[in-house]
């Protein structure tokens, strides 16, 4: 299997890091091969609602920026992992902005599962990100919910969380 992680984080050694680290060492055991794109550390811009991807040239956006080289890597995967810290309540604007963007090609039909890996500092603030996920990807996508895993304060890099993530990716 295919598996893409859309990482929204910006600190590259931070929590939400060290949980894909532990979930892509799993599924590369497995067999699977796993692509992680730190999308806090790209030019990717918000959708301006402008619809030439719908109304102009369907499946194509009309930015020109590094969710060009993003899109063939959602269309080709079987599983998308999306991952970010907790910054008020919602994902990262980092990788809002990438979930934003996939409006252009619509329904990645290839996809079959996703996964949400959160970190926060508190245990108290995955709520609106989860009812994201479900309404805008697990639901709208028509996909399968491989799992939600969160972690926050001394669970934040401790053994204990990178077994469940390894383990986690050992299992698909």
């Amino acid at each position: 299997m295919k598996i893409l992680v859309l990482n929204g984080s910006p600190h590259l050694n931070g929590a939400t890091s060290d949980m894909v680290d532990a979930f892509s060492k799993g599924a590369q055991e497995s067999g699977h091969e796993v692509n992680v794109i730190n999308v806090a550390h790209k030019n990717i811009r918000g959708c301006m609602a402008c619809e030439y991807c719908r109304e102009k040239e369907k499946g194509v956006c009309v930015q020109k920026d590094d969710m060009q080289d993003i899109y063939p890597e959602i269309l080709g995967s079987d599983m998308v992992v999306f991952a970010s810290p907790i910054y008020y309540f919602t994902l990262s604007a980092q990788l809002q902005a990438a979930i934003h963007r996939t409006y252009s090609i619509d329904i990645p039909a290839n996809v079959k599962k996703v996964a949400l890996i959160m970190s926060s500092g508190s245990p108290f603030v995955y709520g609106p990100a989860i009812a994201q996920y479900y309404h805008s990807i697990v639901e709208y996508w028509g996909v399968e919910n491989a799992g939600i895993f969160t972690a926050n304060g001394d669970k934040n890099k401790s053994e204990e969380k990178r077994d469940e993530l390894y383990r986690f990716g050992r299992s698909l």
